[in-house]
């Protein structure tokens, strides 16, 4: 009884810390932390191999706390151990006392796991409910690129389960045998508002994992030998080929130890004044119950000192180069090749030139041209194959970023607003991820608006007017309107340290540059220099407006043409070529409002000196049509109507 009397009392210890912490934040989830004392008592003081003075070794073992609200009881754990935190160049142990500066404004001890505020045991940002899972995925990803035997823990909510990616996640664990991972599912019965539904009872969830095909442990999570047991079976699966993945289903009490912070009502309460001191009164008397003593030695486990090896980073082909050697030459003396394919190619030459690309898909490869990376059997050991659940895949490319990859997830530009948080979780983690989503704006024609993406430049816009923690913009939005514009971007967007998304197109489109053409993130190309207006067109619509700049030069308007290819972008430059058009700018893109035109607008508008910006953009729901141009004309954006909306901004009529 030895063992379990001293995780008792570390148990009970931790769940004092967790409810002094909470009490003098004013907020927080104690009853939460409660329910996972002996999971965390057990996990972190004997079976998970780090280095508490280095919590962010690559081969120490990870855990993801999914079940982020429970946070304080993690907090507690890391203060006793003297985990360090702070800063890169500025950390040290933990203390006690920082454990009780939780969720203020100058703490690292933030209200959520938050690795960029300077907590480095965790590699992602949580709290979000059901994306932790598909976190833990990715890191294993990357440990078994790497060659390291790391164990990936990840604490999963009961309440949370009901979460569909949750069960996403469980398939892609399946799919890629990833026994590294070991799913803890927290079964304490109360979620925030009353119980969990029978669907999320201990019992049914173990059943939903077999049916997954999953062997489960279904224990006491306050059995201290149950939960050792459990985590020992997690590790002889992990080594054993034959095994099925292993997923731990543990019963536990909301408010474990204390009887009056049990039951509903007390989700998100911390225990104050009488309240605090009773609850702890009743851990103490908990403690007297089960003779807790720490009377066995805890010591944590040892990790492999090993590294992986570092990055081969060599330049990238060039495009021609790359479509002679990957079998396009054809394609290139056409002079006209989608974006989509371009990006495919780019992708592939990418993975030959940097073994830290990972490349991620959602079963739509054969239209993203992902495939171009799959099929290369050099590289197919870096293709995660991810099928119809895009929102596992952008958490998973977090969890890869967490192991030092650079995630590539391709997708239609539609299906990726399925992902919005899951991709907003990831910016908060500090992740390192791009994004290209293919079948963007209505040039995709045939297939309809539910296949088509038009409010996504909006909302990823919003994240390029914000700064990340070491001052980066928090995304770039690329847009190219041209085969060797894609392909340079999809090279540059490896380059930047941070999260960007690129917009590609269907149709082929005609080459407007070429190999001495340079692009960079924030940049914007001249096509056409004049005096009379400027139009600042993307994507597909650069080509629509170059038609119209020559019905326009036919009028006698001399028209300026800008390729806007990136947000954000140099705001400063643009309104140079604005004011040597008269301040008159008209801009141009195939998705609804809130996008490229207005980013511009804005620019305008804080320089204050008195441009005149008019935006065309699609203002009617759009619908199937059998051509690009039976599209670009039911929105009003042809070439025709661009040359109209222009004389009439310049009050002309045709001549």
């Amino acid at each position: 009884m030895s063992f379990d009397s001293t995780i008792h009392a570390k148990a009970i210890e931790l769940t004092k810390l967790a409810y002094e912490m909470t009490a003098a934040a004013g907020s927080g989830h104690p009853t939460s932390a409660a329910s996972l004392s002996h999971i965390v008592s057990v996990l972190m003081y004997k079976h998970m191999r780090y280095e508490p003075a280095n919590p962010d070794h690559p081969s120490s073992d990870r855990l993801v706390l999914s079940e982020g609200h429970a946070v304080p009881i993690i907090y507690a754990a890391c203060a006793d151990l003297g985990v360090h935190i702070g800063k890169p160049g500025a950390a040290r142990a933990m203390t006690r006392e920082d454990a009780m500066t939780l969720r203020a404004i100058g703490s690292v001890v933030d209200g959520h796991p938050n690795p960029v505020e300077g907590f480095p045991f965790f590699d992602t940002a949580t709290g979000s409910l059901g994306q932790g899972l598909s976190h833990a995925a990715g890191l294993a990803c990357a440990a078994r690129l790497d060659g390291l035997d790391k164990r990936v823990f990840c604490i999963i909510g009961d309440g949370e389960s009901r979460e569909g990616q949750i069960w996403e996640a469980i398939d892609f664990i399946k799919d890629h045998d990833l026994k590294a991972v070991c799913p803890i599912f927290n079964a304490n019965v109360y979620a925030q508002s009353a119980k969990v539904s029978p669907q999320q009872s201990p019992d049914t969830l173990a059943a939903k994992l077999e049916a997954a095909g999953f062997v489960v442990a279904l224990i006491d999570g306050h059995n201290p030998t149950a939960v050792s047991d459990a985590l020992s079976l997690h590790a002889q699966h992990q080594h054993d080929p034959k095994a099925a993945p292993l997923a731990i289903v543990a019963k536990t009490i909301k408010g474990w130890g204390s009887a009056s912070q049990q039951g509903d009502g007390h989700h998100g309460k911390p225990a104050e004044g009488d309240e605090l001191n009773k609850a702890l009164e009743e851990l103490d008397a908990t403690a007297r119950f089960f003779g807790a003593t720490a009377d066995t030695p805890l010591k944590i486990s040892l990790m492999s000192p090993k590294k992986p090896d570092a990055p081969k980073v060599e330049p990238a082909m060039t495009f021609p180069e790359a479509m002679a050697k990957f079998g396009q030459q054809k394609a290139l003396d056409k002079g006209k090749y989608a974006t989509r394919r371009a990006y495919g190619i780019a992708l592939r030459a990418l993975g030959h030139a940097r073994s830290d690309v990972v490349a991620l898909d959602a079963d739509v490869s054969n239209s993203t041209f992902a495939e171009t990376f799959y099929k290369d059997a050099a590289l197919k050991e870096r293709y995660f194959e991810c099928r119809i659940a895009e929102q596992n895949m952008f958490s998973t490319a977090a969890g890869l970023s967490a192991g030092g990859k650079i995630p590539f997830c391709s997708t239609f530009a539609k299906f990726a607003v399925r992902g919005y948080d899951q991709i907003e979780m990831a910016v908060n983690s500090g992740a390192n991820f791009k994004i290209a989503g293919s079948h963007a704006g209505i040039s995709l024609a045939a297939d309809g608006p539910s296949q088509m993406s038009l409010p996504d430049v909006a909302w990823f816009r919003s994240f390029a007017t914000i700064q990340r923690p070491g001052g980066e913009r928090g995304f770039f939005i690329l847009q190219p309107s041209d085969a060797y514009q894609a392909y340079a971007l999809t090279l540059a967007m490896a380059e930047y340290n941070g999260p960007v998304y690129m917009r590609t197109l269907r149709p082929d489109t005609e080459f407007l540059y070429s190999e001495e053409n340079n692009f960079t993130l924030g940049g914007f190309e001249v096509l056409t220099p004049g005096r009379d207006l400027l139009i600042v067109a993307s994507g597909y619509m650069v080509h629509e407006a170059n038609k119209a700049i020559e019905k326009l030069d036919a009028q006698g308007i001399d028209a300026t043409l800008v390729d806007l290819y990136s947000l954000p972008f140099d705001g400063e430059a643009l309104l140079d070529l604005a004011n040597e058009n008269n301040g008159n700018i008209l801009t141009i893109e195939d998705n609804y409002g809130g996008g490229f035109g207005s980013a511009v607008a804005d620019v305008a508008a804080a320089d204050g000196s008195g441009f005149t910006v008019q935006q065309m953009h699609v203002t009617r729901l759009p619908k199937s049509g059998r051509s690009t141009d039976d599209l670009m004309t039911y929105c009003g954006l042809s070439s025709a109507h661009i040359v109209q909306r222009a004389m009439a901004m310049l009050e002309l009529s045709p001549a």
